[in-house]
C-alpha cells in the first residue's frame, strides 16, 4: 500500500517494478478500485513496470466535494504520473477510465506511446441517464442500483458460476463513497471528448466485452473506426469489465498490440 499527498487530499497507488521493459499505467471504472487489474497482470508480457491508482473518490483515495469533471480526474492522473516520475508509459483506462486516458492523451500526447482504451468511448450515454443514476442513488442508494450494476459489469454465465465473485465486486461496488460514486457520474454525464479522442495519432488498442450492458461494442467500435490509428478487438463472453472475466484473452489482445507497435 502506497500513498501520496496531492494539494489537500491523499491518493492510493501502486507501483510494481518488474524489470526492463516499459512503463503501463491503468485507470479503473466507475465503482471499483485498482484491484480490477489483478488478474490481468501476470498474464502481461515484456511490461517492466505498472503504475495504478484509486481515483478520487474509490478504493482509498480520498472523496473530493462532487461533481467532478473528467479533465479534474486526468489531472489526478498527472499527478500520479509526476510522484512516479513518469515522462513516457503505455496507458490504459476501463470505461470512466478509459475517458480519463482519453482526455490525459489529448493533453499530453508526447507522454503516452500506446493507448488501451477498454469498454469505453468519448461520451457514453446521455446527460438523463446520467443525472438518472445520481438522482436514484439519492434516493435509494448504491445497495439499490447494485443488482443492476452487476448485470452489466459481467455476463449471465459468469454471474452463475462464480457467484461469490459476483458477490464480492458487488460488496465494492456499494462500499464506494456514495459522493465519490455520483462525483464520477457527474463527470460522465458532462464528458463529451468526440473531437479530441477522434485527432488523437496515438497507437491505440480499444477493446469491448461481447456482452457489455454499459458500453455496448457497437459504441466502443465505433471510437476505433473514428481513430486514425486504432485496432478494435471483441472479447467473447465478457461483459463491461474484461479484466476481471476474460483476462487471458484481455492478455492476449494486449501483448499481440504491445508487440506489433514495438512497444515492448
Amino acid at each position: 500500500m502506497a500513498f501520496f499527498q496531492h494539494g489537500s487530499r491523499t491518493i492510493h497507488y501502486s507501483d510494481r517494478l518488474l524489470g526492463d521493459g516499459p512503463t503501463l499505467v491503468l485507470a479503473n471504472s466507475l465503482g471499483t478500485d485498482f484491484r480490477i487489474w489483478d488478474p490481468l497482470l501476470p498474464l502481461l508480457d515484456g511490461i517492466g513496470r505498472i503504475v495504478r491508482y484509486d481515483k478520487r473518490g474509490h478504493g482509498l483515495s480520498d472523496v473530493a466535494p462532487a461533481p467532478y469533471s473528467i479533465r479534474d480526474l486526468s489531472g489526478d492522473l498527472k499527478a500520479v504520473t509526476e510522484h512516479a516520475g513518469l515522462d513516457r508509459f503505455i496507458l490504459g483506462g476501463v470505461s470512466i477510465g478509459g475517458m480519463i486516458a482519453q482526455d490525459y492523451a489529448a493533453q499530453f500526447p508526447q507522454q503516452v506511446d500506446g493507448l488501451v482504451c477498454m469498454d469505453t468511448a468519448p461520451k457514453i450515454g446521455d446527460a438523463k441517464l446520467w443525472q438518472d443514476r445520481i438522482e436514484a442513488i439519492a434516493r435509494i442508494g448504491l445497495e439499490g442500483i447494485a443488482d443492476g450494476v452487476m448485470e452489466r459489469w459481467f455476463t449471465a454465465a459468469f454471474r452463475g458460476k462464480y457467484p461469490e465473485r459476483t458477490a464480492g465486486w458487488r460488496n465494492l461496488l456499494t462500499r464506494t463513497p456514495q459522493e465519490g460514486y455520483v462525483g464520477c457520474c457527474a463527470a460522465i454525464r458532462d464528458a463529451d471528448l468526440t473531437e479530441a479522442t477522434r485527432a488523437l495519432a496515438i497507437p491505440t488498442l480499444v477493446v469491448c466485452g461481447a456482452e457489455d450492458g454499459a458500453t455496448p461494442p457497437a459504441l466502443v467500435r465505433a471510437m476505433a473506426e473514428s481513430m486514425p490509428d486504432a485496432r478494435y478487438v471483441e472479447i467473447a463472453e465478457a461483459g463491461h469489465i474484461p479484466s476481471l472475466e476474460q483476462p487471458q484473452a484481455l492478455a492476449d489482445a494486449m501483448n499481440a498490440f504491445f508487440k506489433e507497435k514495438g512497444l515492448v
